[in-house]
């Protein structure tokens, strides 16, 4: 069992690689989009609606909630990053129970491309919310000498963000690939469980996180 999906390379042809990572995401990305597009083309109004949309309703309900409690008081606007950014984690994370399945967020370089996101997110969101001199005039708050503290704050939180998830998801990895040896028959149920559970709770910190430097990038020094 390979502790990285990027060491899993799939078809090479020169400097171009094609690795597990890619290939497992944008397969999950797919998935994603299509269940999404069954689960959402036969939307209702009325009282009686089918069990998928109950649960789709309920997952942009709780999510909805969450956004808002962080103190983002329309969280419609933002919920179409935040939520897609904990459902492909959740989702990466549930697809452990298949057989031979390795999440990419078990990669640096995935966790990474979503951390970066985030990064990237953040400002642009900031300055739709406050105009591009508002923002800016965040990074001097409360004095100008905080200039280079607030610039290096932003670059390695989204460091935290990326090795937090690689290093929760790379450990499950290691500790079941140490337990297969041990016990190829009892111990793995019981890590796919703990896998399962870990991966959603990551999906969660990960969301949070994010959604706690939008409010602080949209939310801070407003009048």
């Amino acid at each position: 069992m390979s502790l990285s999906t990027d060491d899993i390379i799939l078809w090479e042809h020169g400097f171009i690689k094609l690795n597990a990572t890619i290939a497992i995401t944008w397969v999950l990305m797919l998935v994603m989009v299509i269940g999404s597009r069954l689960i959402t083309r036969h939307l209702s109004s009325d009282v009686k609606i089918s069990r998928w949309q109950n649960m789709l309703e309920a997952i942009v309900s709780g999510i909805n909630q969450q956004i808002k409690e962080i103190g983002i008081q329309k969280p419609e606007k933002y919920i179409s990053f935040i939520g897609t950014l904990f459902l492909f984690i959740a989702f990466a994370a549930l697809c452990t129970v298949i057989p031979g399945y390795e999440p990419p967020t078990g990669s640096l370089s995935t966790t990474a491309a979503l951390a970066i996101s985030v990064f990237v997110a953040v400002p642009l969101f900031g300055i739709e919310e406050k105009g591009f001199w508002g923002y800016l005039k965040s990074y001097l708050e409360p004095t100008f000498i905080m200039l280079p503290f607030n610039v290096i704050s932003e670059i390695t939180r989204t460091l935290a963000l990326a090795i937090r998830l690689f290093g929760n998801m790379m450990s499950g990895a290691m500790i079941l690939s140490i337990l297969l040896v041990i016990s190829p028959f009892i111990f793995p149920v019981l890590m796919v469980l703990l896998g399962l559970l870990v991966g959603m709770v990551q999906a969660y910190i990960f969301g949070i996180l994010a959604t706690v430097f939008i409010a602080a990038a949209t939310q801070a020094g407003r009048e």
